[in-house]
């Protein structure tokens, strides 16, 4: 999907250049030969035949569960693995016809109706309750499954319920559960083997979850905030960190991971202004947060200004600072301060505007919105506050504002001449 878009924008961008003289068109018969063939899409043959065949698979679902009582279970059983089987058999003579999104589609039922066998073999023969292990040994099998086949749907099974069975995990132990790591890794392996931005998405997508279990579990004696910060300066460090590679897979993966580490960051900020407010101030300081969140933050910065370093580029530079920044607004929000935290909040207007103009510099969309986004939360959070001086806080604001027009009227007399 991506790829396609990509290659319509180009042929657009060639034609305009033949156009204008730019290239000629012997140049233009030339890149287009060179061009790799795009794999078939999603017409409307397509579309209707995935239509047909999730209404023939509901009404299937639907008689057996309505007469599921009346069936023996060795008929259940056998139901249950001739539907995997079927499912996978079908993806294989899908690939072999060129029909790809079929075949990821096949592969990707067929996950799913393991992890329901899984349920109802452990229903029909009474089996131990353990419903975490239950939802592991489906996100293994859906992962190896995804392995074998390469499909992308069933990776995204495998995230989902790898992700149940972590909340699960977290839920009982009242700690937060690393094992989880070691499977997010596998899968991004995989993604990174697959060269696929949609699989790097779903594997960005599933470290988001965690870090949320992490944080707001039942028995944490840490603040949530201060965990989540962390946590987002380490997917943006480390997404700016692959995203700076010379290798086109890691580069790839990288800024995929670095966009949902730039919104979380936004986030962040949004959830510090909120809660460094005085009605909702935790008795726990620095010193009480544990050292694994505090190493992750230190490592997503050091990440961070080690791309910008090996890049060079002024706009990884400023998305190094704006992670620095959010950071110290956590550590600056220190729980027996009285009164308005006036530091929390130009820290935190100023990761936000670091985060805007790393985006524009880089001329990436996605950490322009995002910093945006932040900038806007961040405002609403210190007009809108619970307690405090509306006064201060209306000045503070103002302040902030001449500021940034008087930064702005310098930047003005100094890009134009850069640009030259």
């Amino acid at each position: 999907m991506f790829d396609r878009a990509y290659r319509q924008r180009l042929e657009a961008d060639l034609v305009r250049w033949e156009a204008d003289g730019v290239i000629t068109p012997a140049v233009l018969t030339s890149i287009r030969a060179a061009l790799p063939p795009l794999a078939p899409g999603v017409n409307i043959a397509i579309m209707v035949a995935i239509v047909g065949g999730l209404l023939i698979a509901a009404a299937f679902l639907a008689f057996v569960a309505a007469h599921w009582t009346e069936i023996p279970r060795l008929l259940r059983l056998a139901m249950l693995f001739a539907g995997i089987l079927i499912s996978h058999g079908l993806g294989g003579w899908f690939a072999r016809s060129g029909q790809p999104v079929l075949a990821d589609l096949s592969a990707a039922v067929g996950a799913l109706i393991f992890g329901a066998a899984i349920a109802l073999i452990g229903q029909m023969y009474h089996l131990g309750g353990d419903f975490a292990g239950g939802m592991l040994l489906w996100a293994m099998g859906a992962l190896v499954a995804a392995a074998l086949t390469g499909s992308r749907g069933a990776l995204a099974v495998a995230l989902a319920a790898a992700t149940i069975w972590s909340w699960m995990r977290t839920y009982e132990m009242g700690d937060p559960h690393f094992v989880f790591a070691a499977f997010w890794l596998v899968a991004g392996g995989l993604a990174l083997a697959w060269n696929s931005r949609v699989a790097a998405h779903l594997v960005a997508v599933a470290a988001i979850p965690w870090w949320m279990s992490s944080a707001f579990q039942l028995h944490a004696d840490f603040r949530a905030s201060f965990a989540l910060a962390n946590g987002a300066a380490l997917i943006f460090g480390g997404g700016l960190a692959l995203a700076a590679s010379p290798q086109p897979r890691a580069n790839q993966a990288g800024s995929v991971l670095s966009t949902y580490g730039a919104f979380s960051l936004a986030g962040v900020a949004i959830l510090e202004a909120i809660m460094a407010n005085e009605v909702f101030r935790l008795r726990v300081g620095l010193a009480n947060q544990p050292l694994w969140i505090i190493a992750c933050g230190a490592a997503g910065v050091i990440l961070a200004f080690a791309a910008a370093a090996s890049t060079r580029r002024a706009g990884t530079a400023f998305a190094a600072i704006a992670i620095g920044l959010a950071l110290a607004a956590t550590a600056l929000w220190t729980p027996r301060q009285t009164g308005d935290p006036w530091l929390v909040y130009a820290a935190l207007l100023c990761a936000m505007l670091s985060l805007v103009v790393s985006g524009m510099l880089d001329d990436v969309r996605p950490r322009i919105v995002a910093g945006w986004l932040g900038i806007a939360g961040v405002i609403a959070a210190i007009t809108w506050a619970v307690k405090g001086s509306l006064l201060k806080r209306s000045i503070f604001l103002a302040t902030s504002g001449i500021v940034a027009v008087v930064l702005a009227f310098g930047l003005n007399r100094f890009v134009p001449r850069s640009r030259e």
